[in-house]
């Protein structure tokens, strides 16, 4: 098993027994060799002896420690893609992607992201403090800093890589906040952006994308709310669901545009070896619901009779202003994914909530 970190003259780590708590390293008489080596990321990742595979990506990713990108660093492993966390604390990376489970995992603080980038097949930009929380001042001077920063970080280093090391792919999230809210327009990637204050965030995020160089696919994923139990709305929303009866959250009319966390990671997946995914596309199922159904459904999967509205303050009590996300909406269309035929495992509601509440949380 070989550990790899990112950076000028990494270590290669090579151990003949399995790896034991705290620092993942044997403590008996397991066979230690150090080789040190003085190269880049980019050699230090494939030193194993093998060249790499023709159809074997590397990708790069930012905010690979949170709720989506977990997934997806699961998903490229799982289908043994060679994979780089670009993180700002190795030991938090370290803790959420422990050696022992993910052997060959390239894990790199920001003074070797570049290294890291160059060599790359791929950059995936995740990077973004999260939405769903309480809403002060100053977290919403991070929530769009930390977005615009850590994409514009991304770009400079891509686009000034080396021709023969440059990623020939970005995709950078973005959401749906772009299109404002309304309860009657329906949005697709072809609609006008809307004038509140995730609409600036989503424009100034997607500008910065929009800076690389233009011989890099460009892939701009404007998701939902993304479903799951481990992390997003739906994680805060549970709780009162079970607190209440599973009623409709406000006045339940507003529009719901969702995704399973399993469909957006297959589809920014999809969006890394299919050269037809470029531009805009919306991360959201084909069939958005109105939030009483929403809810209706969800307190169905929960068990909790829906009759009880979750009251408004209740949620804004959790989520500050950020309850905007929940209890003001908008319906978005993918237009663009059914028009490439991505194959959504989850296009109805109620078969994605039955199938988060039943999975066994992951640890």
């Amino acid at each position: 098993m070989k550990m790899e970190l990112c950076g000028h003259g990494a270590t290669t780590i090579t151990w003949a027994k399995s790896i034991s708590p705290p620092l993942h390293f044997p403590r008996s008489s397991s066979v230690w060799r150090f080789r040190r080596m003085n190269t880049s990321c980019v050699n230090s990742s494939l030193d194993s002896g093998e060249s790499q595979k023709a159809d074997e990506m590397i990708v790069s990713i930012t905010g690979a420690t949170g709720f989506i990108g977990k997934r997806l660093v699961q998903r490229l492993q799982a289908d043994n893609h060679r994979v780089r966390v670009l993180t700002r604390s190795r030991s938090k990376a370290l803790s959420i992607f422990p050696v022992r489970d993910h052997p060959g995992l390239v894990i790199a603080e920001e003074p070797e992201w570049g290294k890291c980038i160059q060599g790359s097949t791929a950059v995936v930009n995740l990077a973004g403090t999260p939405i769903s929380q309480r809403w002060s001042p100053e977290i919403k001077k991070d929530i769009k800093e930390s977005r615009i920063k850590v994409t514009s970080k991304v770009v400079d280093l891509i686009n000034s890589s080396q021709d023969e090391l440059c990623p020939k792919v970005l995709i950078s999230a973005t959401a749906v906040g772009y299109y404002g809210t309304s309860e009657t327009r329906v949005f697709d990637e072809n609609s006008p952006s809307g004038n509140d204050y995730l609409a600036e965030v989503c424009r100034e995020w997607e500008a910065a994308a929009l800076r690389v160089n233009k011989d890099v696919r460009i892939v701009l994923i404007r998701t939902g709310i993304v479903l799951g139990k481990e992390g997003g709305a739906l994680a805060k929303m549970i709780p009162l669901f079970k607190m209440f009866a599973g009623g409709p959250l406000g006045s339940g009319t507003q529009w719901f545009s969702w995704i399973h966390v399993d469909d957006l990671v297959n589809l920014i997946y999809e969006a890394l070896s299919n050269s037809a995914y470029k531009g805009v596309i919306n991360g959201t199922a084909p069939n958005p619901v109105r939030l009483s159904e929403m809810c209706d459904h969800l307190g169905s999967s929960l068990g909790r009779p829906s009759w009880l509205p979750v009251p408004e303050i209740a949620l804004k009590a959790v989520l500050g202003e950020g309850a905007c996300v929940v209890l003001e909406g908008q319906k978005v269309i993918p237009a663009r994914a059914k028009q490439l035929g991505f194959p959504f495992k989850y296009p109805y509601v109620r078969e994605a909530l039955r199938s988060i509440i039943s999975e066994k949380t992951q640890v």
